[in-house]
């Protein structure tokens, strides 16, 4: 089967035909006559069929040139239209911004985070996936269609790519009944390693900053662990027992007064926030431009630390 001639030779015919000469044809498509006139040539010699006809006023088209430019406005066209809909779909594409995010990272940061990255690109359009921080790391290592994750564990996942986004700290929270919020001095570490804490569940990168901090003070098991922010904060709120959680998860209940801060001495509840890729992929689209949005708001001062009322 003899291949199809390119579509820049039938482009160059079509011109031909519209403009009367090879001279004019090639400088409306920015070539050189002689190349133009070889082009032509190459191209009769594929169809194996008499295209032009040469005259000292320019080129005239054969009968057989003239089926051909009928022929080559419909492929043209098709290709035109193949290469919009490839364009419109790679548009399509990079507005289609498929995000995972930690519970923390989604409820109090990623809103003012997307309203940056929407005026930035308007068009964009976003899917969001509030799972704990484990779970990102394993949807981004297993490729399950999430172009970009957040999470907030003290350390970076296997298989991940990461830069930092933000900081946060860690707070000990109890109902203001509770006897820790009479206390006239800071918790030692030791009494909240002894005490049995309402906390996220397991792979959440609350708990895992938590248990890294308490690892040689022989904690106890946890009272409850709750796969929410809002259930933790439900359940120190009623009495239950003393939580942990993200400074930016309980600033409303702290304001409100239904949670007291506890302060603990010398215990490193500190965490990095980060946001992660799989490793040796370049991110591109709107992933980047959330990346800008974010450097952007970095030098807007962060929420400062909850204070204990009355301390």
């Amino acid at each position: 089967m003899s291949q199809l001639p390119d579509l820049l030779s039938l482009r160059l015919l079509v011109s031909v035909a519209e403009l009367g000469s090879v001279g004019r044809a090639a400088r409306a498509m920015g070539m050189a006559q002689p190349s133009a006139t070889k082009r032509l040539a190459a191209l009769e010699r594929q169809v194996r069929l008499p295209l032009l006809t040469r005259t000292p006023r320019g080129s005239l088209l054969t009968d057989d040139g003239k089926v051909v430019v009928t022929w080559s406005l419909r492929l043209l066209a098709a290709a035109d239209e193949f290469q919009s809909s490839l364009t419109a779909m790679r548009q399509a594409r990079a507005a289609q911004l498929r995000i995972a995010a930690s519970m923390t990272v989604a409820e109090a940061l990623l809103p003012r985070w997307l309203h940056s990255l929407g005026q930035r690109e308007p068009d964009v359009r976003v899917g969001l996936t509030v799972v704990n921080s484990a779970e990102v790391a394993r949807m981004l290592v297993s490729d399950e269609n999430v172009d970009i994750g957040f999470v907030e564990g003290p350390t970076v996942p296997d298989g991940l790519d990461h830069r930092i986004v933000g900081h946060d700290h860690l707070v000990v929270v109890v109902a203001p009944q509770h006897l820790w919020a009479r206390l006239n001095r800071p918790l030692r570490p030791t009494e909240l390693a002894h005490t049995r804490l309402v906390v996220r569940e397991a792979g959440s990168g609350t708990r895992e900053t938590l248990e890294l901090a308490l690892r040689d003070l022989d904690p106890l098991p946890p009272h409850l662990a709750l796969g929410s922010n809002a259930a933790v904060k439900g359940a120190a709120m009623t009495g239950t027992a003393p939580a942990v959680l993200s400074r930016y998860a309980v600033e409303m209940e702290l304001a409100s007064g239904q949670l007291v801060t506890v302060p603990v001495d010398d215990l490193p509840l500190s965490r990095t926030l980060r946001a992660v890729w799989p490793s040796g992929r370049r991110l591109t689209g709107s992933a980047t431009a959330l990346l800008q949005a974010i450097d952007a708001s970095l030098s807007t001062p962060s929420p400062a630390k909850p204070k204990r009322p009355g301390g």
